[in-house]
């Protein structure tokens, strides 16, 4: 496997991610703004935000792209499937501990059920699999990550 095909597939992918869900923001079946979120957790300039979390969202995928690299390099397979099914995993685990219960206990400024009344979060908390931010997230987050963990694979295939 070549890793110069695996940051190809992870910008690639990261990219077919956040397309995907900028896309379905804007058509009304979510929400969610993944770069905001990100990005206030660092700035609360709202249009600062968005380019920090833009910039981080990226650097996480190139991230992740290389610990799917170092799964397929140890298990000896790879492929878009794997990559696919690596993407469901990921996908699942953000939609429920990852972005429901973690990131609100380090996040600044992300609300919670316990947030009070006087308090202002500038961030919705994301409630189970992300549902505070529209019914259709979930699975929306979901076909995003299969699409990203398809491309990774898919490339890290042809680098092989």
């Amino acid at each position: 496997m070549n890793p110069a095909a695996v940051a190809a597939g992870g910008f690639l992918g990261t990219l077919v991610l956040t397309t995907t869900l900028r896309a379905a923001s804007e058509l009304g079946l979510t929400r969610m703004d993944l770069p905001f979120l990100l990005g206030t957790a660092l700035t609360t300039d709202r249009a600062r935000a968005k380019a920090l979390g833009y910039l981080l969202h990226f650097v996480n995928g190139q991230v992740f792209a290389f610990v799917y690299f170092a799964v397929f390099v140890a298990i000896h397979h790879f492929g878009w499937w794997l990559g696919a099914l690596f993407g469901l995993a990921q996908g699942v685990f953000a939609t429920t501990a990852l972005v429901n219960i973690l990131l609100p206990i380090i996040h600044p400024r992300m609300g919670t059920p316990l947030t009070a009344a006087p308090d202002v979060a500038l961030v919705e908390p994301p409630g189970f699999l992300m549902r505070n931010y529209g019914p259709a997230t979930p699975v929306v987050t979901l076909a995003a990550h299969i699409a990203y963990g398809a491309l990774v694979g898919g490339f890290a295939a042809i680098g092989a």
